[in-house]
């Protein structure tokens, strides 16, 4: 066998499926472990549902999540020529015919499998027809001849030998009665011309392979090596559609989950190494391996991914955090003013306290970004005259600082709750929502140093206070 290649082949009618991210992501990262190539490959044959916006979506959310393809994409619809001759060379070969069913026989046939409670296999009553006995008013598919005896057997490299008695397999359509391929075919031959020698793809593509193995065999190709992924579900046990919330790559990125972190949960989804948990980008290369691929489906948990990003967020170096965190409020949020930049980024070490998305970092740091604080009016009737002197008071003090640290500001705060015979609380509390808008947020002295003398003296001198 040549040198490894891989291939990744969505189909660009919607916004590219979790699922459908984590195939790619074993198949590159097979491919990089085995020092081989990786491909995407764009299977837009269907005309009506194929998007541009949904192929530049799918290409975008690989590039988000790190998967880097070798050469450009290979688009399925400019090979559809290279489909119809080997239609036409297996049909000349002896291993495909002309079936001229109608689509009423056809559904006469499906409806009495239906009522008999069998899954439905079409009746060959063409296979072996005489080509004089064709009716000339109708425009005939082209079926795959099946085998009909004995079984077959797929050497899986996930799920293992698995058999199948040859004659549950259908003779397949290859050619529609427009002349325009079907996805076996299709698939075949492009995985045949691009020289794939893995197909990595979820176990819902079982039948399909055995169907595609008949076809390399009838046209003595090499027999790729295939491994079937089972699928991801829902918590609830249920298989995961594209109608499920945080189906797509968006739904996590606008909630702020990194990219480093979905890609370390998508690699542990149904993969093993170990114990191990946590999985930097060239450990995922180094020890990723098909073996380690579980037989069972996979649960997709919103909580462990949270809790993977808070990982992410909390050991993350602070540089590339504060880059994801920029990225992150200019497509979701708002562009983070340049003179605020430096703020933030020294805030950091507070501000992703207990944070778990790149969303609460923004929350968190709301009170720095915005100019114009936006009061909770709730918050506001606490402060009531007492707190109003306790500002104005802190106002005063604070007036004449050089330095604006907690070192310098704790006496302050502490003499003012002397004063006014109160708590923390009772001095805190007042000054954090004049300077944030909210009772809620970061510890004081963080607030304080993080706004800077400056902005604290304009906030404390809000007239909505007077």
């Amino acid at each position: 066998m040549s040198k490894v290649a891989t291939r990744f082949a969505p189909s660009p009618t919607g916004a590219l499926h979790i699922g459908g991210v984590r195939t790619a992501l074993f198949n590159w990262l097979y491919s990089k472990n085995q020092k081989g190539t990786f491909h995407l490959r764009i299977e837009d044959t269907d005309k009506e549902r194929s998007k541009e916006e949904h192929k530049n979506q799918i290409i975008n959310s690989l590039k988000w999540i790190g998967i880097e393809y070798d050469g450009d994409e290979y688009i399925q619809s400019t090979k559809v020529e290279d489909h119809i001759k080997v239609a036409n060379k297996l049909l000349k070969n002896g291993n495909a015919y002309k079936c001229y069913c109608s689509s009423e026989e056809i559904e006469e046939q499906k409806k009495r499998a239906r009522q008999k409670k069998l899954p439905y296999i079409y009746n060959r009553k063409w296979r072996d027809a005489d080509e004089k006995e064709t009716p000339k008013d109708i425009e005939p598919v082209i079926r795959f001849k099946s085998k009909i005896e004995g079984t077959s057997i797929l050497k899986d490299l996930v799920q293992g030998d698995v058999e199948i008695e040859n004659n549950t397999i259908e003779d397949f359509i290859i050619l529609r009665n427009d002349g325009t391929p079907t996805y076996n075919l299709s698939a075949t031959v492009d995985d045949h011309q691009m020289g794939m020698t893995h197909i990595i793809r979820g176990d819902d593509h079982k039948i399909n392979t055995f169907k595609q193995i008949q076809i390399y065999l009838a046209m003595d190709w090499e027999v790729p090596n295939f491994a079937h992924i089972p699928l991801i579900h829902t918590i609830e046990g249920k298989k995961l559609s594209k109608r499920d919330n945080a189906s797509t790559l968006d739904d996590y990125s606008k909630i702020g989950i990194m990219p480093d972190a979905l890609r370390n949960y998508l690699l542990r989804l149904g993969w093993s190494y170990q114990d191990k948990e946590i999985f930097n980008l060239d450990e995922s290369i180094k020890y990723f391996n098909l073996e380690g691929i579980g037989k069972s489906p996979s649960k997709l948990d919103m909580s462990r991914i949270l809790s993977m990003n808070e990982h992410y967020i909390k050991t993350i170096d602070e540089q590339k955090l504060f880059r994801n965190l920029l990225q992150y409020c200019v497509i979701y949020k708002e562009k983070i003013k340049p003179e605020k930049e430096e703020k933030i980024k020294n805030s950091l070490p507070f501000l992703k306290n207990k944070a778990k998305t790149l969303e609460d970092i923004f929350n968190n740091a709301k009170y720095i970004i915005t100019d114009e604080i936006n009061f909770n009016p709730d918050d506001l009737e606490l402060i009531d005259d007492n707190a109003k002197k306790i500002i104005q008071e802190f106002k005063t003090e604070i007036s004449s600082l050089d330095n604006f640290n907690k070192e310098i500001l704790e006496p302050i705060i502490n003499n003012l709750i002397k004063k006014y015979e109160t708590n923390f609380k009772g001095v805190g509390q007042p000054l954090r929502i004049i300077l944030t808008g909210s009772k809620f947020g970061p510890g004081l002295y963080d607030i304080l140093t993080s706004l800077g003398k400056k902005e604290v003296e304009q906030r404390l001198g809000n007239k909505i206070i007077r």
